[in-house]
């Protein structure tokens, strides 16, 4: 399997993360990037190489030109105000608040464009963002042409953000801008699988009005897991992307016996539904062992479920989401890989 990788990911190492009450050293960090490079070098499952360049215009596609704007420039500006500390957002537009007017003070332009406070802009961030668009794009082309399946090893993830937030680690939708590349380059239906453990809630406000690229999300139920607000399984489409969006939450301590129901019943829609190609927003942090998640999957169960995905025959794009055991994400991660490969 084909993986692409940019040493760029380094560049995102934010130092604090608002978790508990506390500023914490963020789980989303670069060495989980590195254990899984080190595990597919071991494992020797096929080449690496570095992503090509593909410029703005792929993104724009999915996200807001003005957004992007912000994401870039975010730092500089939080610096020109004199603020000692990492940009975090200290204040949102709640319920029954004017939001549709863009504030000029990075403070509110931060609260904005967040969806959630834990994740801190740093210096690096916009590019490292920009490089793991580019491992994306680089996958979805490789294959375009040609290739059955490959592996972008995306960081920061993607599938928190939305067309113009940003939160949950995420800054661009990875999955989103290649699904897109494979619509705009001639497929009639796409179909994005996430089984990530926390809901792809940006993926879904995205594609939630059309029937051209399916949204499947095995997750955390949002009553009890982040991002709370969004992940429901009534929330199956609107308008023409009506019946095109499915969601299965699972309650804390679900094992691999209730997550594979769910994934079946995901498979069977997809295969039902027929995509030119299949893209998987792949986070291990369904493992037991994951500390800000509550599912109960072991190392074998990833195998398991990577076979099941095989199963579907499909040109597949494997993206890289969350994931914070960092010890282990190396070993799920490729696991998956493996069974797809190895059916």
């Amino acid at each position: 399997m084909l993986t692409i990788f940019s040493e760029k990911h380094t560049l995102r190492d934010a130092k604090t993360e608002l978790y508990g009450g506390e500023l914490v050293s963020p789980f989303e960090c670069p060495v989980r990037a590195e254990y899984i490079l080190e595990q597919l070098k071991s494992e020797k499952l096929g080449e690496i190489i570095a992503p090509d360049e593909f410029g703005l215009d792929p993104i724009t596609r999915i996200h807001d030109s003005d957004f992007l704007m912000f994401l870039e420039n975010c730092w500089s500006a939080w610096q020109a105000e004199g603020f000692k500390g990492e940009a975090i957002p200290t204040v949102w537009p709640a319920r029954g608040m004017q939001q549709q007017r863009i504030p000029n003070h990075i403070e509110g332009k931060m609260g904005y464009y967040a969806l959630a406070g834990e994740t801190s802009i740093s210096d690096g961030t916009w590019q490292a963002a920009r490089a793991s668009a580019n491992v994306a794009l680089t996958a979805q082309a490789a294959i375009k042409n040609g290739a059955n399946e490959a592996f972008a090893l995306c960081r920061p993830p993607g599938h928190h953000a939305a067309g113009d937030m940003y939160g949950g680690y995420c800054f661009i939708n990875n999955a989103a801008i290649a699904a897109q590349a494979f619509i705009d380059q001639g497929a009639s239906r796409v179909a994005i699988l996430d089984v990530d453990f926390h809901h792809g809630n940006g993926t879904q406000s995205i594609f939630y009005n059309r029937a051209d690229v399916m949204f499947c999300s095995l997750h955390g139920d949002p009553k009890d897991a982040f991002p709370h607000f969004l992940g429901y399984a009534d929330e199956t489409g609107n308008g023409e992307g009506e019946g095109f969006n499915y969601n299965y939450p699972l309650g804390p301590g679900a094992n691999f016996q209730a997550w594979g129901t769910a994934l079946d019943d995901a498979c069977k829609k997809i295969k039902a539904y027929g995509p030119d190609a299949l893209l998987i927003s792949l986070g291990v942090d369904t493992f037991e062992r994951d500390p800000i998640s509550f599912f109960k999957l072991i190392s074998d169960d990833f195998t398991r479920y990577g076979a099941t995905i095989g199963a579907l025959k499909l040109p597949t794009l494997f993206i890289m989401e969350g994931g914070y055991a960092v010890e282990e994400i190396g070993i799920n991660a490729v696991n998956v890989l493996q069974g797809y490969e190895d059916l």
